[in-house]
């Protein structure tokens, strides 16, 4: 394959998201359709309509790199062995957040080139943050219509925050958060919570083995160009491809030490 231009592409998909957020929006104002899929997660309109948007683009921009949707994946198989350059696509993660108005759903895409995360675009449209990356210290926020670069810089000094998935927390996760002296935590949807760490607005995310590869993708992409890490709880790097694309363990953190 030929070097791709990240920048180009990233740059050039931006408005996509920013038009696929507004379609978003608009579908949640009139009164999601809802179906539940076979493993009885929830997928609405709005989610399918977000696919198509993303896709649609995706094509135009590199047309011979196959895209692993959630809404359209076979989950029985997993990237050909051959194959370690794929899009990965959440249309919306927190569909559930989307169905009951909430604000921290998010829409994105990552690009996975040799199984590594290379591109990474998350969209929170109703807090219209834009999040995008495409290398080490090229991570980037648009909110409301203003441009600034990510670099984890910590902006409470005084806490140490972890961000814990919605509902129960496990125990083992708690005991992270411990060796780490978190002081605080707080309870955060979807992707979001990664590009929170880019942000600097908190400080770690640990979880059990849990979603899918395209839920932390483009999270993970964004929070590690912008300096931050995303590993197994053993440290591990984090590769993709995995069959049923399937999420290991991880800890995300905005820094080795949490209190810099």
């Amino acid at each position: 394959m030929n070097k791709l231009n990240l920048k180009n592409i990233a740059e050039n998909f931006l408005d996509t998201f920013l038009n696929a957020g507004n379609v978003a929006k608009k579908i949640s104002q009139k009164g999601v359709k809802i179906k539940i899929k076979d493993d009885k997660s929830p997928v609405t309109d709005g989610d399918l309509a977000v696919d198509k948007i993303l896709k649609a683009k995706i094509e135009i921009l590199t047309p011979n790199i196959p895209i692993i949707s959630e809404e359209t994946v076979d989950l029985k198989t997993g990237v050909k062995k051959e194959n370690k350059d794929f899009w990965l696509i959440d249309p919306i993660d927190g569909t559930r957040d989307y169905i009951n108005k909430r604000d921290e759903y998010t829409l994105n895409a990552a690009l996975i080139i040799d199984l590594k995360p290379a591109l990474g675009i998350v969209y929170a449209p109703a807090k219209d943050r834009l999040f995008f990356s495409y290398g080490y210290n090229l991570a980037f926020e648009i909110n409301n219509g203003e441009k600034k670069s990510l670099n984890c810089k910590k902006i409470n000094k005084n806490e140490i925050i972890g961000l814990e998935n919605s509902g129960f927390t496990p125990s083992e996760i708690l005991e992270i958060y411990k060796n780490y002296n978190v002081t605080r935590t707080i309870k955060m949807s979807s992707s979001l919570k990664f590009c929170i760490l880019a942000s600097g607005e908190a400080d770690i995310y640990a979880a059990k083995a849990r979603a899918f590869e395209w839920d932390i993708a483009a999270g993970h992409t964004i929070l590690e160009h912008a300096g931050g890490s995303v590993s197994t709880h053993e440290g591990k790097k984090i590769l993709y491809g995995k069959n049923g694309y399937k999420n290991l363990p991880i800890v995300a953190k905005r820094n080795k030490n949490l209190t810099e």
